[in-house]
């Protein structure tokens, strides 16, 4: 995922506010955890909510994606960044807080990784610490026979990624197209990106096993929810 299109990723997703929901994020986690002060932000990307999370914690990012690891660190070059997977990483430290955000978590595919990922997440974390993480859509509320397309329209780069979504069996599948202009060329490319469709049950279960204690926030930072998990 995003191996053709790291270089454009925080122009493809300009319209988030990163900083509005990384102050939400931090309202959360003072609720549950007021003490908290090191987190982990497994599935990191280009560092954009660390960027903002840094000023209230001391921040860590983890990602698969090196492309995507050089741009955090570019943005944020005192932050420690480890690339690994967030299916089987093993820092060896604990954490006040480790969180999944925008739907990364549905990257890990199937459910056995689902319940992976969360074991080392919740083996990542010091007592009293929180477990946050966005959920992707389920198989009742994806959403396919459309066409998604968003715009950016910068100075010198114009973006245009357009998708029909699909289902097959517990997957969702975005076959994205890629139309990126510069004032030395337009090109076009395609990446495939497959996503994990989980309900909340399984969500729960692979929190539960854990020995976590879950809350569930409706809404999210963005509409998908959020998945809490208090270890004892």
């Amino acid at each position: 995922m995003y191996k053709k299109s790291a270089e454009f990723y925080d122009a493809l997703y300009h319209f988030k506010n990163y900083k509005e929901a990384s102050e939400k994020l931090r309202n959360i986690i003072y609720r549950f955890n007021p003490k908290a002060k090191t987190l982990l932000d497994t599935a990191c990307g280009t560092g954009k909510h660390i960027e903002y999370l840094r000023e209230y914690f001391d921040a860590e990012g983890l990602d698969i994606n090196e492309d995507l690891l050089n741009i955090a660190k570019q943005r944020c070059p005192e932050i420690l960044f480890h690339l690994q997977s967030m299916i089987d990483f093993d820092l060896r430290k604990k954490y006040d807080v480790v969180t999944c955000l925008f739907s990364s978590i549905a990257y890990v595919k199937s459910v056995d990784n689902l319940f992976s990922a969360v074991s080392c997440m919740a083996e990542h974390l010091n007592p009293g610490g929180l477990l946050i993480i966005e959920p992707w859509f389920s198989r009742d509320t994806f959403w396919t026979d459309i066409v998604t397309v968003n715009h950016y329209d910068g100075k010198d780069l114009k973006i245009t990624w357009m998708y029909t979504p699909k289902a097959e069996n517990d997957l969702s599948i975005l076959e994205i197209n890629y139309l990126v202009g510069t004032p030395a060329e337009v090109t076009y490319f395609k990446e495939r990106h497959e996503l994990g469709l989980f309900d909340d049950s399984q969500y729960r279960s692979a929190m539960e096993k854990t020995g976590l204690k879950i809350e569930y926030d409706k809404y999210g930072l963005f509409g998908r929810g959020m998945y809490i998990g208090i270890k004892n």
